[in-house]
């Protein structure tokens, strides 16, 4: 993210707000959970942007706490505006993982936890593994790179950190394409099972550099 540095010169010459530089990460929506189904964020819709106006979308997951024990936090998307979320993906990913008792520490990679070329929701971490405690939460980063692409494929990455039921602390990596031409223009995050209850996405757009 860039930095915009100001001065008491630069300050000064400022004749109007437009003309200050609002940097290079834009914040464009923020969705609050609260007992939700899902957090959808829809091109187009309760002002949502995500089409050619960034090559590069971020989305912050904060705290987000499941309503049902042991679940997965998953996404998926869409190239028809969230009428299906049914893209083609294949993904990669690792992990490492700490016990809050330090009786077991491991990194390595889990293929139950990856896809090829499947239409289902990609996990962030393996199912069975977020408890609803009321300390227990994840969150991390989802970015997506030039969504509104109709030549390339829809390449994306996350890293999440979540406080595993068991007792561990748990920090995931997963990377992947959406195997299409067509322009994505909707990202859904759900549970494995049950709504989210509690949580904040925020989604920002980051500008040519």
């Amino acid at each position: 993210m860039a930095l915009v540095k100001y001065n008491n010169n630069s300050i000064s010459a400022v004749t109007s707000a437009s003309s200050i530089p609002s940097g290079a990460m834009t914040l464009i929506k923020t969705l609050t959970a609260s007992s939700s189904a899902n957090l959808s964020f829809v091109h187009g819709s309760s002002d949502v942007v995500l089409d050619n106006t960034y090559p590069i979308y971020v989305f912050k997951l904060i705290n987000i706490h499941p309503a049902t024990n042991d679940v997965a936090f998953k996404f998926n998307l869409s190239a028809d505006t969230g009428s299906n979320y049914n893209v083609t993906k294949t993904t990669t990913n690792f992990g490492a993982y700490q016990a809050e008792n330090d009786s077991e520490a491991a990194i390595g990679y889990d293929t139950s936890r990856d896809l090829a070329q499947s239409t289902a929701a990609q996990g962030f971490f393996s199912s069975g593994d977020l408890g609803n405690g009321n300390d227990e939460s994840t969150s991390g980063q989802f970015t997506l790179f030039n969504p509104s692409s109709t030549t390339f494929v829809k390449h994306f990455m996350s890293v999440v950190n979540y406080y595993n039921q068991g007792n561990y602390s748990i920090n995931t990596f997963v990377a992947g394409y959406g195997n299409t031409t067509s322009a994505i223009d909707a990202v859904q995050f759900t549970m494995s099972s049950g709504n989210i209850d509690a949580g904040t996405i925020k989604l920002y757009g980051i500008k040519d550099s």
